[in-house]
């Protein structure tokens, strides 16, 4: 089929601005409150939030999750968010606390780790209505429990085995919403679609990777 064409606007300040891969188009994305999302950034860095092109932020991090930072997120951000409420040291009612405050703010969705058990994803599924997003990291992980607490997306995320859990996953659970990292390279991110996953997170260069490049650079300038 013929791509369509597609007018474009970039402006000279904004068109150095980052791109998520074109190939997770392919994906056939997910509906939630009436916007279809198909890429989702995995970062906390809100100027990379801000100039960057997915349609969505997941916004997880390795410390107890905290209001002040979701609110940062969602105040700098464009598209929905996606924010963790836990899962690793933070658990039960303070995960349900901490998701019922970032719907107030505006979260589009909250994200479960792996440990976090069903007794917490129910108390948070009675806590609010946004989608509860429960991470998957390994083919051996029952779902059952998690899916029977009320989990409605999963979000696969296994390293270089993301492909063949949510190809898995996709044979157990016909219908439920994937999310999965798509890994570094168009071929990675296809052969995830492939496999079952309707939406991609693409991790993007860091700032200080991205800001070295413009640095060597403005160095040649004078070399």
């Amino acid at each position: 089929m013929e791509r369509k064409y597609v007018p474009t606007y970039e402006g000279e300040l904004r068109k150095h601005s980052l791109q998520v891969p074109r190939c997770i188009s392919e994906c056939s994305g997910i509906r939630v409150f009436g916007r279809r999302i198909k890429s989702l950034v995995f970062s906390t860095d809100v100027a990379i939030i801000k100039n960057i092109n997915a349609d969505a932020v997941i916004a997880v991090y390795p410390f107890t999750p905290q209001a002040s930072i979701t609110q940062a997120i969602i105040g700098v951000s464009d598209v929905p968010v996606f924010v963790g409420v836990g899962g690793g040291v933070t658990n039960g009612i303070r995960s349900a606390n901490i998701a019922a405050f970032a719907e107030h703010q505006g979260a589009y969705g909250v994200v479960c780790n792996a440990p976090m058990d069903a007794e917490s994803i129910r108390a948070i599924k009675q806590a609010v209505e946004i989608p509860v997003v429960y991470t998957v990291v390994s083919r051996h992980m029952d779902l059952e429990p998690m899916l029977e607490a009320g989990v409605d997306f999963l979000n696969i995320s296994g390293a270089e085995k993301t492909a063949e859990i949510v190809s898995e996953v996709r044979r157990r659970y016909p219908k439920i919403p994937i999310i999965a990292t798509g890994g570094p390279t168009e071929d990675s991110i296809l052969q995830t679609i492939r496999a079952g996953a309707n939406a991609i997170t693409y991790t993007p260069p860091t700032n200080g990777k991205i800001f070295a490049e413009s640095m060597r650079r403005y160095r040649a300038r004078y070399e």
